[in-house]
């Protein structure tokens, strides 16, 4: 079993803003087909060999033009029980996220929670958002939050660094957190919080199209022996489970001919590996 902590499930275009689409289509020259199903989920899953179980959201932005609701990921979930497992997502800079929260939980069946504070522009150490990451410890909901940089302009750099989650963890410490993206271009950032928090961890996803970026950050996270604090994942449909295998497989393979360290492939394996499942405590 092969676990992806990070895929999501929305309607494209309609629960994005013009100015959205617009900022995206000017990062890349063109527009990314951000379509998800999950019929094309398993479709560029095939090299994995193995059943695949995959975390589910959307997403909450006002500030930046993404609104997904979460009885549209439920709806995505609900076809695939067994292989699919739903998290709300929260937007705490507008109205009625707490009724949202426990409607998520109480009512959709929600296992987690996704937050996007530089999108949304928010802190999440804010003591507003106590709350949140009460009711998270408490029902036993893991809290993955994207960490790292955007394409958006009125998203606040500042609100996605991953020291942040320092004084979280530190308030909360039975919250199972997840730094998304392994908080790049932050890295550093990361492994040191990930290092000293027993129950903070960090996702791969959305990197193997950096080789050599995620070489160097894998290889932080290496000499900083913490492995065991990444889960894997993919980001889709922005890429696929084929796509980051095959890239995160060939990492060593550029170093050839060079004196450059390698990372441990055994590490590396047992990372794709991992019952995030049991980690989080959603399996």
């Amino acid at each position: 079993m092969i676990y992806d902590v990070h895929s999501h499930a929305w309607r494209y275009p309609d629960h994005f803003n013009d100015t959205f689409r617009e900022q995206a289509i000017r990062m890349r020259g063109y527009e990314l087909d951000l379509t998800p199903s999950y019929a094309g989920y398993l479709s560029s899953a095939q090299t994995a060999g193995q059943p695949v179980k995959t975390v589910v959201f959307g997403g909450k932005a006002r500030l930046s033009g993404l609104w997904t609701p979460d009885s549209y990921v439920a709806a995505y979930c609900e076809a695939y029980p067994d292989q699919t497992i739903p998290f709300m997502s929260l937007d705490p800079t507008q109205e009625g996220w707490r009724e949202e929260m426990i409607e998520g939980r109480e009512h959709l069946g929600m296992r987690g929670i996704k937050l996007l504070p530089m999108y949304a522009g928010f802190y999440p150490q804010d003591p507003d958002l106590d709350d949140l990451w009460r009711y998270a410890s408490l029902n036993e909901l893991p809290v993955l939050l994207h960490t790292g940089t955007t394409f958006v302009d009125q998203a606040p750099l500042d609100c996605t660094l991953p020291r942040h989650l320092d004084a979280v963890a530190i308030r909360f410490p039975d919250c199972r957190i997840i730094m998304a993206h392994l908080g790049h271009p932050y890295e550093g950032e990361t492994v040191a919080v990930i290092r000293k928090h027993p129950n903070v961890y960090t996702d791969i996803s959305g990197l193997h199209y950096r080789p050599f970026q995620l070489y160097h950050s894998l290889m932080l996270v290496q000499e900083y022996g913490v492995w065991n604090k990444l889960l894997f994942g993919t980001d889709y449909p922005v890429t696929t489970v084929d796509d980051t295998l095959r890239d995160l497989r060939g990492l060593n393979a550029m170093l050839e001919g060079t004196a450059l360290p390698r990372l441990a492939e055994e590490e590396m394996e047992a990372m794709i590996h991992r019952d995030a499942g049991a980690i989080l405590g959603i399996g």
